[in-house]
């Protein structure tokens, strides 16, 4: 796809995929009505009866339009973050749960449904969890000066297996008829929780550490040849460096916030990103935010609508994204022969 066009063709593509997920549910709305419905207060008579328009304002705003949004922040984010990981450490297997941000979100949202049964509990330990798990493997990062990228890398295995390790335990102790379901549903990755509140709570930081690492990407290009070739160019590797893990360790962990571990997102889509627009990472993040936000839209329906009962987004991200990741690295492979 020409970088010219790339961008205006994803906004597209985004916009009408979120318009059809507006109509779509148990209750569906036609795309006519849902049109006319958005018109009321450019027209002068309206073409709906009150009580449909009564019915579809309670259906998108309580319902639906807050579960659209949440899954458009949510694979932006993770894609965004999947990016930003795969440039700064110049490997394209690196995923957004690399230096431990998911193992700590998910032990601390277990630790909430334990202690409290406040959903804000949960979502305020998810997030502080998740930045803690990140700072144990930045502390251990600091134990070798001369390798600091791999010892951060090291540094994020080894807490995320800590957490990993305390996640279990904490699902050992929780109550096997109502705590530890909800754990285990939680973990699956869903969006059958979102609410108003929620989405509005943390909207304003995603979209505000996405526009930022979207305007950084430029320096994103320089880190990826190397911290020797970026400091010769005048680049602070380190700040820098610290800068984007602390951006992109906050719009995972507040993807945790919102819908639980929703897996293979943040590691696939800026694959097929990559293979659209190139590895220009000006252009590669704002792509692969659209395609993560209409791809998580997309998987939200399926996951709503094939089943009588809705099954997990989670499971059905990792189901869809480990066959399509082998088909995207083999293509990767033909093409670099």
């Amino acid at each position: 796809m020409k970088r010219a066009v790339a961008i205006p063709v994803l906004v597209a593509v985004v916009g009408v995929t979120a318009l059809v997920s507006l109509t779509l549910g148990r209750y569906p709305v036609s795309l006519s009505d849902l049109v006319h419905f958005l018109g009321l207060p450019f027209s002068g008579s309206p073409a709906l009866s009150d009580r449909k328009i009564q019915i579809i304002k309670n259906l998108l705003f309580d319902i639906r339009l807050p579960r659209v949004v949440a899954a458009m922040l949510i694979g932006a984010s993770l894609s965004v973050s999947g990016a930003v990981f795969q440039s700064m450490f110049i490997n394209p297997l690196v995923s957004p749960g690399l230096l431990g941000v998911l193992a700590g979100a998910s032990f601390g949202a277990a630790v909430g449904m334990i202690l409290a049964e406040s959903w804000w509990v949960v979502q305020v330990s998810a997030f502080f969890f998740g930045l803690v798990a990140v700072s144990a493997a930045l502390a251990m990062s600091t134990l070798n000066r001369g390798e600091r990228l791999l010892m951060l890398i090291l540094g994020g295995i080894i807490s995320g297996a800590l957490f990993t390790s305390l996640l279990s335990v904490v699902k050992y102790l929780a109550d096997p008829y109502e705590q530890l379901p909800a754990i285990v549903y939680w973990l699956m990755g869903s969006l059958t929780a979102v609410d108003r509140t929620t989405v509005f709570s943390v909207c304003g930081p995603m979209v505000g550490a996405i526009v930022i690492l979207i305007l950084l990407s430029g320096y994103l290009n320089i880190m990826s040849m190397g911290d020797e070739e970026a400091r010769a160019l005048g680049v602070n590797v380190g700040l820098l460096r610290l800068g984007f893990i602390f951006l992109a360790t906050v719009i995972s962990a507040l993807t945790v916030v919102l819908g639980g571990i929703i897996g293979w997102v943040g590691l696939l889509i800026p694959h097929i990103a990559r293979m659209l627009v190139g590895p220009d990472n000006r252009i590669l993040l704002p792509s692969a935010a659209l395609i993560g936000a209409a791809y998580l839209l997309i998987a939200d329906n399926i996951a709503r609508l094939l089943f009588s009962v809705e099954i997990p987004i989670g499971i059905l991200t990792s189901l869809v994204g480990i066959p399509f990741f082998a088909f995207v690295l083999r293509r990767t492979k033909k093409g670099s022969h």
